[in-house]
């Protein structure tokens, strides 16, 4: 059966998929991917993972895909990020067996991205990208489809989307901000750029951006007439967020918990994902921050959110039970956006963004650059570039946490150690490595050549010479006997031995 291209994929394979639930580093697991199709996703994305890592570590394939095969979680896109066609499609024939199409990230406009050579930053290099989809769509037994962020200038934008079509993408998910709109610079996303998309390619399109409540999702598929919408900080605070619900924050916690229970997954990401739900009623109770930031167990983190169940429904059984009523009324029927507006008209409250009930899933508005410390006002971005950091006295959060445990620690990058690149995989390689490799490469080669690196404290040629000169040093082994029975030495002879 040939495979399928274009709408007749988006309509037959992913179901005719609106809504859709982002690619997310450490978030979007399988937990986390079957919590929020119980609540009205109908299409997922795995995290976006290394092409290069995923060909080379047999346990990385294990850990991030081949062991959470699961029925329910269908379809599925894996994403990858990549730099290079032939790695790009080699991982991708190690997946295509797992999913439903496979995913080209160019959308990452993280630091890790810029240095990694991968996601947005490869948005000028059109001709790597064109040999990359095209070498992926004659390969693969499945679609390959592309996430990307757009340029400032529409027309551009749409040249882009165009060559990506051309050279076989079936699929296109567009957000609509630059690769230079992150952190508290994000602002809001262009639907123009989508809109603009959409109607120049004949290929579907998801829009990503601005999505915080099932009326955005419904607004922006009129406004740029796409065949769906991608949540990811929307979905991370509100998984319900596709049912148009904002529940309490407990209920869809305690449901992730369990999921967990039977679908395990590193604690971090668990913790990330209860920070996330729990967002603003950790800012009434930052003891409770505090605990959820050092349990190191499931259960742990289970006790912290069944503590702050109990204080928020504490809370609404003193006073606020006008507050649950609102929560099951309008949470269930309307959606958030008119639950701030009634809660604001009966009680005086401030509207979206300080509602006085915390502890419903609700959006968290990510503060621009004016509304952020004293500190950090006027900043360009939440965290500066690191080449620019080392210049200035003050340092980010993290680094100076750093630094409060390592005192020399120096973060100029013209003092830091460079290290040579591995010779066939770029990584680093060990300064006393025989083979000039990095040690995984080095151990592949040591063993098939049978080659000893002592820098790396691989030691083929000492073991097998040893284990040969152990086997010299042993008196030679009997051929076993196949005496018959009544013959000397035969199994009679053995038999009266052995009763005697």
């Amino acid at each position: 059966m040939p495979k399928l291209q274009g709408f007749e994929f988006w309509s037959h394979t992913l179901r005719g998929a609106r809504h859709v639930v982002a690619p997310m580093v450490d978030q979007s697991e399988l937990a986390w991917r079957l919590l929020s199709r119980r609540h009205g996703a109908q299409l997922c994305y795995t995290p976006m993972l290394h092409a290069q890592v995923f060909v080379r570590d047999a346990n990385y394939r294990k850990d991030n895909l081949y062991c959470e095969v699961c029925p329910e979680d269908r379809p599925l896109i894996v994403q990858f990020c990549a730099n290079d066609p032939e790695v790009f499609v080699q991982a991708a024939l190690l997946a295509q067996d797992y999913c439903d199409a496979i995913d080209l990230n160019l959308g990452c406009p993280q630091m890790i991205a810029k240095r990694g050579h991968y996601g947005a930053f490869l948005q000028d290099e059109w001709d790597l990208l064109r040999r990359m989809i095209l070498l992926a769509h004659e390969k693969l037994s499945v679609p390959v489809t592309c996430k990307i962020r757009v340029f400032p200038e529409i027309d551009k934008t749409v040249r882009y989307a165009q060559m990506l079509e051309k050279a076989g993408c079936q699929l296109l998910t567009v957000h609509g901000r630059t690769k230079e709109q992150k952190g508290p610079l994000s602002g809001a996303a262009s639907w123009e750029h989508i809109k603009a998309v959409r109607k120049a390619v004949a290929i579907p399109v998801f829009a990503n951006g601005n999505i915080q409540s099932l009326q955005d999702v419904e607004r922006c598929i009129q406004d740029t007439g796409v065949q769906g919408v991608m949540s990811a900080e929307g979905n991370l605070h509100n998984p319900a967020l596709f049912e148009g619900r904002s529940p309490a924050v407990w209920e869809l916690a305690e449901e992730y918990l369990d999921i967990v229970q039977e679908h395990p997954c590193p604690l971090s990401y668990v913790r990330a994902h209860l920070f996330k739900l729990w967002h603003h009623t950790l800012q009434v109770h930052q003891q409770l921050r505090e605990e959820l930031a050092k349990v190191k167990t499931l259960e742990g983190i289970a006790a912290v959110s069944q503590e702050l169940k109990m204080r928020c429904q504490a809370r609404a059984g003193t006073g606020g039970s006008l507050a649950l009523s609102w929560v099951r009324r309008w949470g269930r029927d309307q959606g958030l956006g008119l639950l701030q507006e009634e809660i604001s008209r009966q009680e005086g409250a401030k509207p979206a963004g300080d509602l006085p009930f915390h502890w419903i899933c609700q959006p968290y508005v990510r503060p621009g650059p004016r509304e952020g410390s004293k500190e950090k006002a006027g900043a360009r971005s939440k965290r500066a570039l690191e080449e620019e950091e080392c210049g200035t006295e003050v340092l980010s959060k993290n680094k100076q946490k750093k630094q409060l445990r390592n005192p020399h620690k120096t973060f100029d990058p013209s003092l830091k150690p460079k290290y040579a690149k591995c010779d066939q995989c770029g990584n680093p390689k060990g300064n006393r490595c025989v083979f000039s490799l990095c040690r995984g490469c080095c151990k592949k080669r040591a063993s098939k050549e049978t080659a000893d690196c002592p820098g790396h404290g691989l030691l083929f040629k000492t073991k097998l010479e040893k284990s040969l000169a152990w086997k010299g040093m042993q008196p030679e082994l009997q051929e076993p006997q196949t005496a018959t029975p009544g013959t000397p030495g035969g199994f009679s002879e053995v038999m009266s031995t052995a009763l005697a």
